[in-house]
């Protein structure tokens, strides 16, 4: 399998259902808490939606026909300013360790600039090395303290990236 056997795509609101589990999959299997996360989120169960504004876009990756991951960009909530937030990037263990990470952040990143941002946020949790790992490798540099106000009091580890 090679990854020439994903496709990453705009999300359609026929994926909703698909998306929501593998962002749920992925969390139980990692650990995560459910509340505070996007577990518990209502956005969660309506990706399509959410991502229809003009400053967000979401892609999905599918392989012979099911949705395995996904992640989006969005304007950070709360925060005054040209920063958007890497949102609900989650994949299923058939995804892992092919560059699509890698692949699906750079299109993002991509996609932020042309929708007129400076910077890409993101809070993940410090267990979720390989996430962290990945980041970094696309750039993202540890925060301090968070940015805006997400509502994901669990994630503790917060990055930034100039675009």
């Amino acid at each position: 399998m090679t990854s020439t056997d994903f496709i990453i795509r705009e999300i359609k609101q026929e994926d909703n259902a698909q998306i929501a589990n593998v962002i749920r999959t992925v969390l139980i299997e990692l650990g995560v808490p459910k509340v505070g996360t996007a577990y518990e989120d209502k956005a969660t169960d309506e990706m399509f939606e959410n991502f229809q504004k003009p400053t967000s876009v979401y892609y999905v990756v599918a392989h012979n026909g099911k949705i395995v991951g996904g992640a989006g960009v969005a304007q950070l909530d709360n925060f005054e300013g040209k920063t958007c937030e890497l949102q609900k990037m989650y994949f299923l263990p058939i995804v892992r360790g092919k560059g699509i990470g890698s692949a699906l952040i750079s299109k993002c990143l991509d996609k932020a600039k042309t929708l007129g941002f400076e910077n890409c946020y993101l809070e993940t949790m410090p267990y979720m090395v390989a996430a962290k790992t990945l980041y970094q490798k696309n750039g993202f540099i540890n925060l301090d303290k968070p940015m805006g106000n997400t509502g994901h009091y669990s994630c503790n580890v917060w990055m930034i990236k100039t675009l």
